[in-house]
């Protein structure tokens, strides 16, 4: 049995945070999402928003119907059950990505890094499957955790002030996906031609804390393929519920399947 014993801190006027002492754990991430759709129910308490950190929730609350004491000691009296039906049934997602040459320009520092082939590089990232933790930074930015050692390598020391949206990156053991255009550090060694983040669509973002991601290699063709239909809304991006393989799909034009 897992006990979560949590430090709360005050953040701002109207927000909490709640930390718990622990490493990055997917099964304390299972934990962690559960209890902020909990708290997320308790409008009518006066809780509002929750963002998700590795180890920790960011839980926001009305002041004026409560003081930060009271939220506090509402949050401590919530039954947290481990064993919840709601995360019985985990998402999968399969990016695919271009890797190397213009969309990919830290491929090769990568491999040398790590003493690699390129080759090497791209057949570890897209061989293992991740974890998405929760997101942050833009919105949408995916923090991912499953990454092989073999393929950990530093920032780069001098961040660009620009990465084009759908760029895949590698920083330390971590990687991600660049949902629009932002500066960033993380070492670029491919590109997505989905859409991690439409504004319009009913449910903006395409990955959720939770979901599992792998990466499927595509060459240009292909790519470009992908990406002409994703702008004109045509691209229907699969995605499977693991534990019965069930494929669910979103015949809506002019977004994504964000489901």
């Amino acid at each position: 049995m897992i006990i979560l014993e949590f430090r709360y801190k005050a953040a701002g006027d109207s927000s909490i945070l709640m930390e718990l002492d622990v490493g990055i754990d997917k099964d304390i991430n299972k934990l962690i999402i559960h209890l902020s759709n909990i708290i997320e129910e308790k409008t009518s308490e006066g809780f509002g928003e929750v963002i998700i950190g590795y180890r920790s929730l960011l839980v926001q609350y009305n002041p004026l119907t409560m003081s930060y004491y009271q939220a506090v000691e509402k949050l401590k009296q919530l039954k947290f059950a481990e064993n919840n039906k709601s995360h019985e049934k985990r998402r999968h997602i399969e990016i695919p990505v271009l890797y190397g040459g213009e969309v990919g320009p830290d491929l090769e520092s990568v491999a040398i890094h790590n003493n690699l082939s390129p080759k090497e590089v791209i057949s570890i990232h897209s061989e293992a499957h991740y974890l998405v933790y929760f997101l942050g930074f833009t919105p949408g930015y995916p923090f991912m955790g499953g990454m092989s050692k073999r393929i950990a390598t530093p920032r780069l020391e001098n961040p660009r002030i620009s990465i084009p949206p759908g760029s895949v990156g590698i920083a330390n053991n971590q990687t991600g996906i660049y949902p629009v255009e932002s500066p960033g550090g993380w070492r670029l060694i491919g590109q997505t031609p989905l859409r991690l983040y439409n504004q319009q669509a009913k449910q903006p973002f395409l990955l959720r804390a939770g979901d599992s991601v792998t990466f499927k290699e595509i060459q240009i063709d292909e790519f470009n393929e992908i990406k002409k239909q994703v702008e004109l809304g045509d691209y229907i991006p699969v995605i499977k519920i693991d534990n019965n393989n069930n494929i669910y799909t979103d015949s809506q034009k002019g977004g994504i399947s964000y489901l």
